[in-house]
């Protein structure tokens, strides 16, 4: 069956956003213990943050049988597409904070076409909406992680 056209119930949707923004922190993690430059482990860091912050919003809706909804779904997130500029590459030791950049915006990209594939599949049910909002918010999460790249390594025209 085609992916795009699946939809869960609403606890196993939870469940696999919630596996998806685990993994998503494990990575953050197991990239920021290579790194040695201080900025990049903190910019690696701030995300690894948001992974958690929305794992936990993810299990309180398990629990609480619902999610908080944002009005702002209708709004599309803008983005510059970066992650077809710059190849994805592992980190390690001697990695920088525009490679740790890269990095973050190639895993926020992932899920930003997860959500979207998954939102279209029950557009129309009540799992849509819900996958709606995780996809704009990965959105967000990516287009300011671009927006800190071409304010940091993106040269005026």
């Amino acid at each position: 069956m085609d992916n795009d056209q699946f939809c869960y119930t609403y606890d196993a949707a939870l469940e696999m956003a919630i596996s998806m923004e685990e993994e998503g922190f494990r990575t953050y993690l197991s990239a920021i213990r290579q790194l040695t430059n201080r900025g990049a482990k903190e910019l690696l860091r701030e995300n690894a943050l948001d992974e958690l912050n929305h794992k936990h919003q993810l299990e309180k809706a398990l629990l609480d049988g619902r999610m908080d909804s944002n009005d702002d779904l209708d709004t599309p997130i803008p983005t510059m597409h970066l992650d077809y500029l710059f190849e994805k590459q592992e980190l390690g030791p001697q990695s920088g904070v525009r490679e740790a950049l890269i990095y973050a915006i190639h895993l926020e990209k992932g899920a930003v076409d997860f959500y979207s594939r998954v939102s279209g599949g029950c557009a129309g049910a009540p799992m849509g909406k819900l996958f709606a909002q995780l996809h704009q918010e990965e959105s967000l999460h990516l287009q300011a992680l671009e927006d800190l790249y071409e304010q940091h390594f993106m040269a005026e025209n």
